[in-house]
């Protein structure tokens, strides 16, 4: 259980960091790594709510 937790918060960082150095990249020509770890971080928090969220209506 734990394993896949911790997983699923790779996956998430790396999928939003790239995402988001990617955005930067693209539309502004640089990728300032405080901007994507920042960014990052504030999603991966927000996966977690959802997660939290999503466990707790479904118990009712």
């Amino acid at each position: 259980m734990i394993v896949r937790e911790v997983f699923i918060l790779i996956a998430v960082l790396a999928g939003f960091a790239s995402a988001v150095a990617s955005y930067l990249f693209a539309f502004h020509g640089e990728v300032p790594v405080k901007e994507v770890a920042s960014t990052s971080f504030a999603g991966t928090i927000g996966v977690y709510v959802g997660r939290w969220l999503e466990r707790g209506l479904a118990r009712g």
